[in-house]
């Protein structure tokens, strides 16, 4: 990447917000259980990502031996997170598993306060419970026999790994680029699912190959290339701003590509966690700059 000016990262990390968004439609379009194509897609990644790696001149190796346990424990979360990811949206629709994973802004500033020892807000406390009436909202009935329920109990549970993640990956490993920490999370994943993967080459078929590799190379290690770049450029606020859109972009591609429809319950529903979720990260920002 040779761009170095706002305009060229404003448009890197709107692409990179919607190549992530578009991950939800590969747990729709790979006929493999979320397993099987986390594992695949990580296969991929990390193979692209290491390239991308030694590419920039960067060393695979850590600096310090503390922090290989550090990226083993975040493959774990990221592997489990990706899995459940998926899960949520066969379960239910592209839409409704990404709007319950995007309640993750709200999980953090609601657990932050417990890691640093800081005061809980009022505020924050608020956007909890407008994320908890969101999700309420895309409930249809509280029945776990329901796809759409337990699909929706998944995608929050996926905001959780997530969150985790984010917060461990925060305190410690912030010292290495995205693709570099990235390699390292995938890598571990695929190690991790491999005793629980039963992929069979009958499964892989040219057209299942052909999305496992899109999917590893452009929806996973370009757009975290994007995103690395594009931070170089522009404020963490505005590039978390704009990835509060990833909801909006998944939505917007689930219905050109796999004629999803939204319901006006589930727009509702959707319009509160991801109007809190920018709230919330509009806040962050605000906070960090004082």
């Amino acid at each position: 990447m040779t761009t170095v000016n706002p305009r060229s990262g404003l448009i890197e990390v709107h692409l990179a917000v919607l190549l992530f968004g578009g991950t939800a439609l590969f747990s729709k379009l790979i006929p493999l259980s979320a397993l099987n194509i986390t594992f695949l897609r990580c296969a991929v990644a990390a193979l692209v990502l290491a390239l991308l790696v030694k590419a920039s001149k960067q060393t695979l190796t850590l600096r310090h031996k503390n922090d290989y346990f550090i990226a083993i424990l975040l493959g774990v979360l990221v592997s489990c997170h990706w899995v459940t990811y998926f899960a949520a949206m066969q379960l239910s629709s592209v839409a409704i598993g990404m709007i319950a994973f995007f309640t993750y802004p709200v999980m953090t500033v609601l657990i932050e306060p417990f890691i640093n020892r800081t005061q809980l807000k009022v505020v924050d406390v608020l956007s909890g419970m407008a994320v908890l009436v969101g999700v309420i909202l895309l409930i249809p009935e509280p029945n776990l026999d329901n796809d759409i329920t337990l699909g929706i109990i998944i995608g929050v549970i996926s905001a959780m790994l997530f969150t985790a993640r984010n917060l461990l990956h925060k305190r410690y490993f912030t010292g290495y680029s995205g693709p570099h920490a990235m390699f390292y999370q995938t890598l571990v994943a695929v190690v991790f699912l491999s005793p629980w993967q039963d992929v069979t080459l009958a499964d892989l078929n040219q057209q299942t190959v052909g999305l496992i590799i899109l999917l590893g190379v452009v929806f996973t290690a370009a757009p975290h290339a994007l995103f690395t770049t594009a931070l170089r450029y522009l404020s963490a606020k505005t590039v978390g701003l704009v990835s509060c859109l990833q909801p909006f972009y998944g939505a917007m591609l689930a219905l050109i590509i796999l004629d999803e429809q939204l319901s006006t319950r589930t727009l509702f529903g959707g319009a509160i966690i991801v109007a809190t979720a920018l709230f919330e990260t509009q806040q962050s920002h605000q906070k960090n700059k004082r």
